[in-house]
């Protein structure tokens, strides 16, 4: 390519200055991150209408339904958080409780007085925060006095979902839109000076 024609490019091209994609990239990063933000806070409400239908004993299944379609379609919405955060992070207590109420019906009325008695000594402990801390502590105290209770299966009260590492919403889109305009920016600043310094 000779001088004259790079010149008659550079007018058209100079018009577009590098700095408007930079612009551009901290709009749209601005958006992406409020965009993240908002996906997280829905999460929290979902996961918080799951915990509360699993304490009223409603639609469960709805709830979770309804949360995992969400986690999925929808970046930065992990369940869990932190390094010392439970997993997995849906743990059903109440769900729990109410499976193992009806095992121990079938076990007989002595053992369903043993359960009662468990219950209320591990919430005097403190040991019924999470689903997982309520059936140790349960299945410890029915263990000390010579009874052997039968596990709920775990798939019945824990869940899990993995949150999506890119979703076509608007933290997505705006996400995108910042990386190709970052990009825009490198090249049409490295392109301004190569043409500078050629012609």
């Amino acid at each position: 390519m000779n001088k004259r024609s790079l010149y008659h490019s550079w007018r058209y091209i100079r018009k577009i200055h590098p700095w408007y994609f930079l612009v551009v990239a901290i709009i749209a990063g601005a958006i992406s991150i409020v965009a993240l933000r908002h996906n997280n806070e829905q999460m929290i409400v979902l996961r918080q209408a799951v915990y509360q239908a699993d304490k009223d004993n409603g639609d469960v299944e709805g709830a979770l339904r309804n949360l995992r379609q969400y986690v999925f379609g929808h970046m930065n919405t992990s369940l869990a958080s932190g390094p010392n955060a439970v997993h997995p992070p849906i743990q059903l207590k109440y769900t729990y409780e109410r499976l193992q109420a009806s095992q121990q019906e079938s076990l007989g009325q002595n053992n369903s007085q043993l359960y009662g008695q468990a219950q209320k000594e591990c919430e005097e402990r403190g040991e019924t925060t999470t689903a997982q801390s309520t059936i140790m502590c349960i299945q410890d105290y029915a263990a000390a006095h010579g009874i052997q209770l039968a596990a709920v299966p775990e798939g019945l009260y824990k869940f899990d979902f993995v949150s999506a590492k890119w979703s076509p919403d608007l933290a997505g889109w705006s996400l995108v839109l910042a990386v190709l305009s970052v990009i825009g920016f490198l090249l049409s600043l490295t392109y301004s000076g190569f043409i500078k310094r050629y012609l």
